[in-house]
């Protein structure tokens, strides 16, 4: 991939999208599968803020079904089938265990065997998965004797049992999020990351025809025309509202942090779903030999460019995660690496943000004088693809177009192209016997069929061949990145196209290798060089 705004065209888009996490990406790959002419910006990295910040699940929200929101889970558990046939190499199942205690009705067995009835029902079609691995099965209950050998921390105090059932999680949401850019640019998209719409372009009629953008790696300014404008900015859709309008936008859009944390393995083969003494729920999910625990559910007022994970967030959740499971299980000092994000939700009215539904809102500017601008608003990581389909229809009619049906849930996204994981896991280990069995399996997950060329990369520099953490990452994909997908910094490589920093920061002698073969890639000098490690450090180091 190159980036757009280096070499820009002159040339009208039928659309040009705002803002490169999930949702602008599911819209720039909707609406370029289905024969528009696209253009992405997005002002930082892809999927580097609210996209990146997940709980690494794709899920349909079992605790949505005591807000009634039916429709919401059914949308998101039929997208979690979707994800797993088109992204196969990316969404996994994974039992939850969620324990239920005498007294409450939110956490009694049969009111929440009630819930497991109906969640299973919703997902009627779970079993409809082209990887017969993928499968789900139904839930299952257990007994107290069995919950305490599953999960022997949990609070006994007035402990009756609990249920187990399957949702899907997700090994990297920066790469999928990556694979939905790159299916757009397979179809024709133009992408490019670190480019800021610093206003937007009008008709002498008012109507919104495009974006001035600004390339923030050279300064260079631009002018990007576009039949329509899409504003897919999340956290900053409002900052991008006001700038169209001139004025303070009559749309707030609510901020809600989450952070997560995460520490050794808590859990082995089960996530749990635990509920604070203040009936908030969250989770506690294996992933890469740790725990991931999260997410927090707070409101935010700031500005997002300033947003970051405090000490006092994460001590705040400590205790909220002790208190639930009425001893001391974590402590500050067992953190091994903390992150945040702001998430945007439309319901301006509920007491809570966690209260707040995920569901989307799709505005077409007209409506407010801004004809030409469509705003996309809330809505959660799972069904953002239909999120996107649904942006198409209002695309359509401002178009006055026809277009093909959508194909999008029905094609494997770029690099997933395959039948069954397993099969094509287990072939490349056969016919790569020069590399770890463990980097085989890592670099399948991460990069799906293009797995073979990072192995490429690493025979022509043997160097770059050797393994640098228990998952079997390897140097090559450095180097990848930086040529192949529009890595620019040491942080984008370490957290948004590997996972050598999303377990926290690196020693400092592979912290040196990456930045070196970068540094060599891009030309860094020492000084150049010495800051971007600088900034890894300060960035993932834990709060002080």
């Amino acid at each position: 991939m190159k980036r757009y705004i280096e070499q820009p065209e002159n040339k009208n888009f039928d659309v040009v999208i705002v803002g490169g996490g999930i949702s602008g990406a599911c819209v720039a790959y909707e609406a370029a599968s289905r024969g528009l002419s696209v253009a992405l910006f997005e002002k930082s990295d892809f999927g580097g803020a609210t996209s990146a910040a997940t709980s690494k699940l794709i899920h349909g929200g079992l605790r949505y079904l005591s807000y009634f929101e039916l429709g919401l889970v059914r949308e998101s558990l039929r997208e979690r089938r979707i994800l797993e046939n088109i992204a196969p190499n990316f969404v996994f199942p994974l039992p939850f265990l969620i324990p239920t205690y005498k007294g409450g009705v939110s956490s009694n067995r049969w009111v929440l065997k009630l819930g497991m009835i109906l969640y299973d029902l919703l997902s009627f079609d779970k079993g409809h998965t082209r990887d017969k691995s993928k499968k789900l099965p139904v839930h299952h209950s257990l007994s107290r004797k069995e919950i305490v050998e599953i999960s022997p921390l949990l609070d006994k105090k007035d402990l009756s049992g609990g249920h187990v059932y399957y949702d899907c999680q997700s090994f990297s949401p920066e790469r999928l999020t990556l694979a939905f850019i790159k299916s757009a640019v397979a179809q024709g998209a133009r992408v490019s990351n670190y480019t800021e719409v610093t206003d937007f372009l009008r008709s002498p009629d008012g109507r919104i025809v495009g974006i001035y953008a600004k390339d923030r790696l050279t300064g260079r300014n631009s002018v990007v025309r576009g039949s329509l404008v899409i504003n897919s900015g999340g956290p900053w859709a409002g900052t991008l509202l006001d700038k169209a309008s001139g004025k303070k936008s009559p749309h707030s859009i609510r901020m809600s942090e989450g952070i997560h944390i995460i520490v050794p393995s808590i859990t082995k083969e089960h996530a749990l779903v635990l509920q604070t003494p203040a009936r908030r729920h969250f989770f506690l999910i294996p992933w890469r030999g740790k725990s991931l625990i999260g997410t927090t559910d707070k409101d935010y007022k700031g500005n997002p460019d300033e947003y970051h994970v405090t000490r006092e967030s994460i001590q705040e959740f400590i205790a909220e995660i002790n208190a639930t499971f009425g001893q001391e299980v974590i402590r500050y000092q067992d953190i091994i690496h903390a992150y945040g994000g702001l998430r945007p939700l439309t319901d301006t009215h509920t007491e809570s943000s966690y209260s707040t539904s995920r569901r989307y809102e799709i505005f077409d500017g007209a409506s407010e004088g801004l004809p030409g601008l469509i705003t996309v608003e809330g809505g959660k990581y799972t069904t953002s693809r239909n999120l996107a389909a649904s942006v198409l229809k209002v695309i359509e009619q401002n178009l006055d177009r026809t277009l093909p049906r959508s194909m999008t849930g029905k094609r494997p996204l770029f690099g997933s192209e395959m039948h069954s994981l397993d099969d094509f896991t287990e072939g490349a280990i056969r016919n790569n016997p020069d590399f770890l069995s463990q980097t085989i399996r890592y670099l399948v997950r991460a990069y799906g069929t293009e797995y073979s060329r990072i192995l490429d990369l690493a025979r022509e520099v043997p160097a770059l061949a050797e393994t640098v953490n228990p998952d079997g990452e390897i140097l090559a994909e450095v180097l990848f990145a930086v040529r192949e997908e529009m890595a620019v910094s040491l942080f984008d490589v370490l957290t948004h196209r590997t996972g050598l920093g999303t377990l926290g920061l690196p020693e400092a002698p592979l912290l040196g290798e990456i930045a070196g073969v970068m540094a060599r890639e891009l030309k860094w000098d020492q000084a150049k060089t010495a800051e971007e490690i600088e900034s890894v450090r300060r960035r993932l180091g834990m709060p002080v």
